[in-house]
């Protein structure tokens, strides 16, 4: 596999540019130094995304990105494509500001975890997006 695939599903009935969602996580990706893998980036409503929430989480509440990470940054054997996750965000909750969702949600799939490295990289990445 060569490059970044970027899967966008949009489930949510919302307008979603999805132009501008694929080259945003594109460019974080690249940012990060991920050169190659697979990404899924979903758009769902929020029925949908409360259920994830409390199916994954157990926290019965809609949210405005989840994240479902399988490889991340982990060394993988030659050969093996890199598959990153998938980052689910609501239209409901986010509205036009998806940028800075989509963003926490793809730093999460990289293993970035709460805290000051993450939000330094959010603002980082954000700032270049405006």
């Amino acid at each position: 596999m060569s490059g970044l695939t970027v899967e966008v599903e949009n489930r949510s009935g919302a307008s979603v540019d999805e132009t501008a969602v694929v080259e945003l996580a594109r460019r974080v990706l690249r940012d990060e130094g991920i050169k190659e893998g697979e990404l899924g980036i979903a758009f769902v409503g929020p029925v949908e995304m409360r259920r994830l929430k409390q199916e994954h989480l157990g926290i019965d509440e809609v949210t405005d990105v989840l994240s479902f990470p399988i490889d991340g940054r982990e060394r993988l054997h030659e050969g093996l494509p890199r598959q990153l996750g998938d980052a689910v965000l609501c239209p409901d909750v986010v509205g036009e500001a998806w940028r800075a969702p989509l963003v926490h949600g793809l730093l999460h799939l990289l293993g970035y975890q709460h805290g000051r490295a993450m939000r330094e990289r959010e603002h980082a990445h954000i700032d270049e997006s405006e």
